[in-house]
């Protein structure tokens, strides 16, 4: 196996982790999948009431991809962390564990910008952090931040297909966000803070 594939792997394997089923198994003793949306996700962990429960699934599900990309890194090279986030993204979204239905990304796709280029991650932070504080839609947020995160990719880091590797991540982002969309338009989604909300983020 080529270290390519193996730094796939490991990122594939690593965002597969449902950190969001276990810290809310572990801490509240109830299956996330069956709370708010169903969604595994630090939104959907966030409408059991736990804040703490919350924070410790948005760290897990960002380390994961950070960790990957930085082990990667390390062992392979660049082109090989890359990689490995983008396949933490693909694991969180169709992690093996849970039959291929996860989350939506958004906090390992930040992962993965910590890892790789730290600098567009603090972009993508803080237009998550306008957005959610202006609208109080978290999946606005995620929405208008993975728009901004390849731009700022390419400023950044220009030399290589970094940005396109993002751009397409936040493609995936944006379909996953098909539903919340339909409900934005519609004026129906729910925003941050009410635990019976349908929308959902992760």
């Amino acid at each position: 196996m080529t270290p390519l594939l193996v730094a796939v792997a490991l990122g594939y394997l690593l965002g597969s982790i449902p950190f969001g089923v276990i810290v809310t198994y572990i801490g509240d003793g109830r299956d996330i999948r069956t709370i708010g949306s169903g969604n595994i996700g630090t939104t959907n962990v966030l409408r059991t009431g736990r804040k703490s429960l919350a924070a410790l699934t948005l760290l897990g599900d960002m380390l994961k991809a950070t960790v990957a990309v930085l082990i990667a890194n390390h062992f392979w090279g660049p082109t090989a962390g890359l990689a490995a986030g983008a396949a933490a993204f693909i694991g969180h979204v169709f992690p093996v564990w849970l039959k291929f239905r996860g989350g939506k990304g958004v906090a390992t796709y930040l992962g993965a910008l910590i890892g790789v280029v730290w600098p567009a991650a603090l972009v993508f932070a803080a237009a998550w952090i306008l957005i959610a504080k202006t609208t109080r839609y978290s999946s606005l947020s995620a929405l208008i931040a993975s728009l901004a995160a390849p731009v700022a990719v390419a400023i950044f880091d220009a030399v290589n297909p970094t940005a396109l590797v993002f751009a397409g991540l936040s493609a995936l982002i944006w379909a996953f966000h098909r539903d919340n969309i339909a409900r934005l338009l519609a004026g129906e989604e729910g925003r941050i803070g009410q635990r019976a909300a349908a929308a959902e983020e992760g």
